[in-house]
């Protein structure tokens, strides 16, 4: 296994958090992703999906069973409901105290198509969910060999709604590169 397969992982959260309790909840249940996420099999599963043309539900397939036993619900119907685009869904999403987690899986186009951005601005929508798993490769794999960061745009993109005078209504948002 290459050395770089271990998960990279940040952490976004509000300067001064709404709810620490809760918060808590959602850094243990980022703990337990990591942990999964970085299993060997798992990183074997990631490093050989991970190809150029690949689709995000090729990703989603490989955590599927594992995000399943943490509790999150695939494609949970009825969180947008009071919006007119009421037929929005998240990848998964779990309840957390008075709160709830989005996560989202997205591959090689998340750049060119800046997808984190309707991620975050989903969670930022939802009345359900406050935090947000974002599960996003590290780079892309180009057609000629080279490989386009990917995880530290993303990270600088996001960091911005964390900080004055940004501060977005989503408590936090943890970033997983594989």
């Amino acid at each position: 296994m290459p050395p770089d397969s271990k998960i990279d992982f940040l952490e976004f959260a509000k300067p001064v958090p709404a709810r620490t309790a809760e918060l808590h909840q959602v850094r243990a249940i980022a703990g337990e992703s990591r942990l999964i996420l970085n299993r060997i099999d798992t990183q074997q599963k990631l490093i050989n999906a991970h190809k150029v043309g690949a689709s995000s539900l090729t990703i989603e397939a490989i955590i599927l069973e594992d995000v399943l036993r943490l509790g999150f619900q695939s494609q949970r119907k009825g969180l947008f409901a009071a919006y007119a685009k009421s037929g929005i869904r998240p990848d998964f999403f779990v309840p957390v105290g008075r709160s709830g987690i989005l996560l989202e899986v997205e591959r090689g186009k998340i750049l060119a198509n800046n997808l984190d951005l309707p991620d975050l601005w989903k969670c930022h929508i939802c009345c359900e969910a406050d935090y947000l798993f974002l599960l996003i490769p590290k780079y892309r794999p180009m057609n000629n060999g080279k490989k386009m960061p990917v995880f530290p745009r993303v990270s600088a993109r996001l960091q911005t709604f964390f900080c004055a005078p940004n501060v977005i209504n989503v408590e936090a948002a943890f970033l997983f590169g594989y």
